[in-house]
């Protein structure tokens, strides 16, 4: 057994050196980086990181700013949405396509292609899309409905919703994707039994094929999360976080913090957060996919 070891050690042994270089990255950059903003969110830093330790001064701070609420409620409303309206049309749009239709790669490219733009450049398209003065509600206003209203952008109670229309207009195109592959995984037997057993389509996609589809759910789930955490771009592009405060994400607000405001000992604790945030998704998922395997 021991002379076994050895061999075991050295196995694959250009891979493991070729893989060093990443490793030390991971845990210098990453892990390193991570634990340096973690303890430094309990100090006093401003303009640059001193330790000068406070204890829970910049959590509490933090969690007693109407700023930071706001941007966690608007974090909620759009992941909630995000996510629901994401798998809802990325699967119906998938299943669509999963019927061989004609120009079914010229519908999937279109489909796909916002995907392919910055958010940027999708925040300030929609910014004019929704603008009152020439986008959608002057088009149809210029049709002869003049009392046609749609501003989502400068109405503080729905300018979240005005940004949940460009995120979901950029990201379904992938979610589309990824439930077409798990799609045409499926094997056309079973769509074959079903129809000689007469099970109509709509039962069989969710009493068969979703359950079966499983792992695409979680996979997808994970990373329309991930996007939803860090989302900056799309706000600074479409709002700036405006009207106000209405449109602030904690993305935004640690940036903000950190690189205007010049309080890294607050920017540090909203990224801390924001890392818990992160970990109550990966976790979850981890276990899901690699020990829920193991047990089973």
């Amino acid at each position: 057994m021991s002379a076994a070891r050895p061999v075991r050690l050295f196995r694959n042994i250009s891979a493991k050196i070729a893989a060093i270089p990443m490793i030390l990255t991971a845990l210098v950059v990453f892990v390193g980086g991570t634990a340096w903003t973690v303890t430094y969110s309990f100090t006093s830093s401003k303009l640059l990181p001193k330790a000068k330790f406070v204890g829970l001064d910049q959590y509490e701070r933090l969690w007693g700013t109407s700023r930071w609420l706001v941007s966690i409620e608007n974090l909620l409303i759009y992941g909630v949405c995000s996510m629901v309206l994401s798998l809802i049309i990325g699967f119906l749009l998938a299943a669509l396509l999963d019927q061989k239709i004609r120009y079914e790669n010229a519908f999937r490219t279109i489909l796909l292609y916002p995907f392919a733009l910055s958010f940027i450049v999708t925040g300030l398209v929609w910014q004019w899309l929704l603008n009152p003065d020439f986008g959608v509600q002057n088009v149809v206003r210029g049709l002869g409905w003049e009392s046609f209203t749609f501003d989502p952008l400068y109405n503080s109670d729905i300018v979240i919703f005005g940004v949940l229309i460009a995120g979901l207009w950029q990201g379904t195109g992938l979610i589309m994707c990824l439930m077409l592959a798990g799609l045409r995984g499926i094997d056309p037997d079973i769509w074959k039994a079903s129809r000689v057993d007469g099970i109509p389509a709509w039962k069989t996609y969710i009493f068969i094929v979703i359950p079966m589809m499983r792992p695409v759910f979680i996979t997808t789930l994970v990373i329309i999360a991930s996007g939803i955490v860090k989302l900056y771009d799309l706000i600074v592009a479409q709002t700036g976080g405006g009207p106000g405060i209405a449109s602030e994400v904690p993305a935004k607000y640690v940036y903000d913090y950190m690189f205007q405001g010049q309080n890294l000992g607050q920017g540090f604790a909203a990224s801390t957060m924001m890392l818990l945030a992160v970990l109550v998704v990966v976790i979850p998922w981890a276990y899901l996919e690699f020990g829920g395997k193991k047990h089973g």
